[in-house]
């Protein structure tokens, strides 16, 4: 490839090495999937594969290299045929000596600005956004070719002694690998933008006085190298498309296919599926072997305890715990299970987004939580992590608010049983949430009940009332320890909303550092709840037109 280098005074600058470069660093990364991709808003439920066959979660990530590419095609062409010629009078006054030297490169610039721009938009379909893109490639590759070949008549002159590729082979390859489509498409639009190099060569020799080269020159010069590229190009596509279809096939667990993850933790993930046959969406938990490679002595109680919490989950009936489909190890060893895909948000989002709220809705909340907890009780179940984020509500067919409690990780079995078997916990290992742990469960008891989690719901009835934590500290042992120590403020003083007295003191009343001192079951803090005189009731009609309000966007399991 030709290599240009200017001079401005004592600055000489190659661009040939700084861009290759960072075309190389693009290039190198164009696979990885958290290469310049940040968190986007996880697609529609019935994403599918677009045009370019890759799963949804795939696809909205070659979306956001997309946005980077045409950021580093602004960047390049700015420094390339701005930067330095601005620098001395002389450059400058060449630049600005007739419009078509400057105006095509600013309009390419803009085009690439506009093209990142919409990338960003929520309102645009992914599979729209590919397709400009596609458009955007051929578009700038005409650039580049006109910028190297007709727009300045000193490179004109040197037609006949062009030696190398144009940058319009480095640009259609990386786009290729950069922003994966199916390989027909990327053959047809790598055909159109490597066509840029003959088409503008030969208006240059057109438009230029310069001799033309012999027709045999002509075509081993400015056409047969970029049909390689083109052939190249085809190439990469079917590796990167043929990629992408094994990754579908991989994520494949019984009758169900994984199609966006839609969050990670230490050692799991859970998925966004769809069962191969039915119309059924669902979420899947799973644990792969891998996820817990070298955390020795950890990988074989990790299983046992994400089996456990699927036999918890499949042996209580609440409609307020969230509901087991299927359970199972794939073909790699991953452990898994399937769930209910539920539409809401959690409370914890629910409150950070629209604030604390009212008593009567945060008493509803509660009693359906107590519901889930009553029955998982009563089977001798204590979840023992029982927070804001573990509590969903959700559009539930016709209903609206209706609670769904998470996450059963840390359920504990306070007695044996045959359906659970014995509790994996060893004495003096604290287990839990720092914000929302009951003191015993914090010191490690051995003897940690159901009356833990009735703890930890006056804690999460402190946060729906007050959008505070029951304590803050700077460290999760400083916050556990005021846990133990520290008698906690009335929810009533952290809050301008009215509390009616009662819940004020049974919210304190849970938050007893002793459990005798608590109500003793889920149940009756239900009936106490339910007695508790001052607050609205928040009725139906009223979670009805808040959910038609607010929209929560907000898909989990």
């Amino acid at each position: 490839m030709r290599r240009r280098s200017h001079d401005a005074g004592n600055l000489n600058i190659d661009y040939f090495k700084f861009f290759a470069f960072i075309l190389r660093r693009m290039a190198s990364s164009a696979l990885d999937p958290t290469y310049l991709a940040p968190k986007p808003d996880p697609p529609p439920a019935n994403t599918r594969s677009g045009p370019t066959g890759l799963p949804a979660d795939l696809l909205s990530q070659s979306a956001a290299r997309l946005r980077a590419i045409a950021l580093l095609y602004a960047f390049a062409y700015f420094f390339a045929g701005f930067f330095q010629p601005l620098l001395t009078a002389e450059s400058r006054a060449l630049l600005f000596a007739s419009v078509s030297y400057w105006a095509p490169g600013l309009t390419s610039i803009g085009l690439a600005l506009v093209v990142a721009g919409i990338t960003r938009s929520r309102r645009v379909p992914l599979t729209l956004i590919m397709s400009l893109g596609l458009a955007f490639e051929v578009v700038s590759s005409y650039f580049i070719a006109a910028a190297e070949f007709l727009l300045d008549p000193r490179v004109a002159g040197m037609l006949n002694h062009w030696m190398g590729l144009s940058w319009v082979a480095i640009w259609t390859l990386l786009f290729t690998v950069v922003v994966p489509t199916r390989p027909l498409r990327t053959l047809v639009v790598a055909s159109i933008s490597a066509a840029a190099v003959p088409v503008m060569a030969g208006a240059a020799l057109a438009t230029h006085a310069v001799p033309s080269p012999a027709p045999e020159q002509f075509f081993f010069v400015f056409v047969f190298p970029y049909v390689l590229v083109v052939i190249m190009a085809y190439v990469a596509a079917r590796v990167v498309y043929s990629l992408g279809s094994e990754v579908s096939r991989a994520r494949e667990l019984g009758s169900y296919q994984l199609v966006e993850r839609l969050g990670e933790g230490g050692m799991g993930e859970v998925w966004r599926a769809r069962h191969r046959l039915l119309a059924r969406p669902a979420a899947i938990k799973l644990i792969r072997p891998s996820l817990a490679e070298g955390r020795a002595g950890m990988a074989e109680e990790v299983q046992r305890r994400f089996q456990r919490e699927a036999e918890a989950i499949a042996s209580l009936r609440s409609p307020h715990t969230v509901e087991l489909f299927d359970f199972g190890v794939a073909d790699d060893g991953a452990f898994y299970y399937v769930m209910e895909l539920l539409d809401g948000l959690d409370a914890e989002a629910l409150v950070r987004r629209t604030g604390p709220l009212p008593a009567g809705r945060a008493i509803h909340v509660l009693r359906q939580v107590c519901h889930s907890l009553s029955e998982a009780s009563t089977r001798g179940l204590v979840h023992r992590d029982i927070k804001p984020a573990n509590i969903f509500l959700c559009r539930y067919g016709e209903e609206h608010d209706f609670v769904k409690v998470l996450d059963f990780g840390l359920v504990k079995a306070t007695q044996t049983s045959t359906a659970m078997g014995p509790g994996l916990t060893q004495e003096m290992t604290v287990h839990g949430t720092p914000a929302f742990i009951a003191p015993e469960q914090a010191l490690g008891a051995s003897t940690v009940d159901a009356r833990a989690d009735i703890y930890a719901a006056g804690c999460v009835a402190y946060w729906l009332l007050t959008g505070q934590t029951v304590f803050t500290g700077d460290t999760p042992m400083a916050l556990v320890m005021q846990h133990v120590r520290v008698t906690p403020t009335a929810p009533s003083a952290q809050t301008e909303l009215l509390i009616p007295r009662g819940l004020d003191e049974l919210v304190l009343a849970c938050l007893a550092k002793d459990p005798a001192a608590r109500p003793q079951s889920a149940r009756e803090l239900s009936l106490r709840l339910a007695a508790i005189e001052g607050a609205d009731p928040w009725t139906e009609e009223q979670a009805s037109a808040w959910w038609a309000t607010h929209h929560p966007a907000s898909v989990r399991a």
